[in-house]
C-alpha cells in the first residue's frame, strides 16, 4: 500500500494557528481547516460588529486558505459553524449565502460553550481540491 502525504498549507493571509495544531492540513486532495473565527489577520483581533461581522471575517479567512490551496468556495464540501449562542444562525445564515452560491455544502451547527478569545462564530471547513460536478440522486 503506498503512503499518502500530508501537507501543511498556511497563509499569511488568514490567522496562524492559536494552539499546537496546523491551519490546515492537504491529505491527497481533501483539505482539512481549522476552525477560523471571525480574527483580523493583521492585527489578530476579533471584528468589531458582532456575529455577523464575525461570521463574514471567518468565512473571508477560510477564502485565503482555500486559494492558497489552489481551490475556492466551489470546492467546499463541509462546514461546521460552532455558535456561542444558536439564536445567532440566522446571521450566519445570511452571512454564509454571500460565499456560496449554489451546490451548498452540507453544513453542521452547535451551539457551544465558549469559543477562543471571546469570539461568536468559528467556522471550519473540509474541500476537495479539483474541478467537483454535482449529480442530484
Amino acid at each position: 500500500m503506498s503512503s499518502l502525504i500530508r501537507k501543511v498549507i498556511s497563509t499569511m493571509k488568514a490567522p496562524g494557528a492559536i494552539g499546537p495544531y496546523s491551519e490546515t492540513m492537504l491529505v491527497d486532495r481533501t483539505i482539512y481547516m481549522s476552525g477560523q473565527l471571525g480574527m483580523d489577520p493583521s492585527s489578530g483581533q476579533l471584528v468589531p460588529g458582532g456575529v455577523m461581522e464575525e461570521t463574514k471575517q471567518a468565512l473571508k479567512n477560510l477564502g485565503e486558505i482555500l486559494k492558497a490551496a489552489g481551490c475556492d468556495f466551489a470546492n467546499v464540501v463541509k462546514t461546521y459553524v460552532l455558535l456561542a449562542g444558536i439564536n445567532d444562525f440566522s446571521a450566519v445564515n445570511e452571512a454564509d449565502k454571500q460565499y456560496f452560491k449554489s451546490n451548498f455544502p452540507a453544513r453542521a451547527a452547535y451551539q457551544v460553550a465558549a469559543l477562543p478569545r471571546g469570539g461568536r462564530v468559528a467556522i471550519e471547513a473540509i474541500a476537495v481540491q479539483g474541478t467537483l460536478k454535482t449529480a442530484c440522486l
